[in-house]
């Protein structure tokens, strides 16, 4: 599960004054509004110093990479928090070592999905800038787009496929000799289907129909995927 926020945190305040963290903190929080709301190319660091009440030469003084650093760091830090998030869940409803009864398997897959589609709407200026990430990815420095991926994706979509060869032990599933295939396709089936319905949760859907396209993505997955 690597490092917290909550323990980075920590650490920050162990090394540095509490004011000097509580700035960093300030700048990140009105980077990442505008981040989410102008998107990479358009934000300007005037305009985050600004929305911080800092100026341009203190935020370069703690972001001396500008405008990817401050992005970079933004996106890896609510990527983190999602991840934490999306790893509790799964944690939750599939905790290792216990697998559903096969009776349950649907309604505990069905929890999952809801479960990281809560997150939209828990996390919505990360989503932010996730969208915008998608958007401008030919404008976003590389080193930042991978940054993001190993913040949240990559650590996600491996405890992920695991889960889902521990079902395919059980018997309960059928990977089809491909795990991390068969969690691609149950996270485009659910939670990725409703986050381009919904535009990243811009434009949220009645809870009755989200409930219903999510449960559809979950029987459908099961009908590829189920075991036996």
């Amino acid at each position: 599960m690597g490092t917290t926020n909550e323990a980075r945190w920590e650490a920050a305040l162990q090394n540095h004054s509490p004011r000097k963290v509580q700035k960093w903190a300030a700048m990140a929080g009105a980077a990442c509004t505008l981040f989410g709301r102008e998107g990479y190319t358009r934000a300007s660091v005037d305009a985050v110093a600004a929305a911080a009440g800092v100026s341009t030469r203190t935020l370069y003084n703690h972001f001396p990479g500008g405008k990817a650093e401050l992005f970079r760091t933004v996106v890896t830090w609510t990527s983190a928090e999602v991840k934490d998030a999306q790893l509790a869940c799964l944690a939750s409803v599939l905790p290792p070592g216990r697998p559903p009864h096969p009776d349950n398997l649907e309604r505990d897959l069905t929890a999952l999905a809801e479960g990281f589609a809560d997150l939209l709407t828990r996390y919505a200026d990360h989503f932010a800038l996730v969208r915008h990430i998608h958007a401008e990815a030919d404008h976003v420095p590389p080193e930042v787009l991978r940054s993001w991926q190993e913040a949240g994706p990559i650590p996600v979509t491996a405890a992920l496929t695991e889960a889902f060869q521990a079902l395919h032990d059980e018997s309960l599933l059928d990977a089809h000799g491909d795990p991390a295939l068969a969690a691609a396709h149950f996270v485009a089936l659910t939670s990725q289907t409703l986050t381009l319905r919904t535009h990243y949760g811009v434009l949220p859907l009645p809870e009755e129909d989200a409930r219903r396209l999510l449960g559809g993505g979950v029987a459908a997955f099961l009908r590829a995927y189920r075991a036996g």
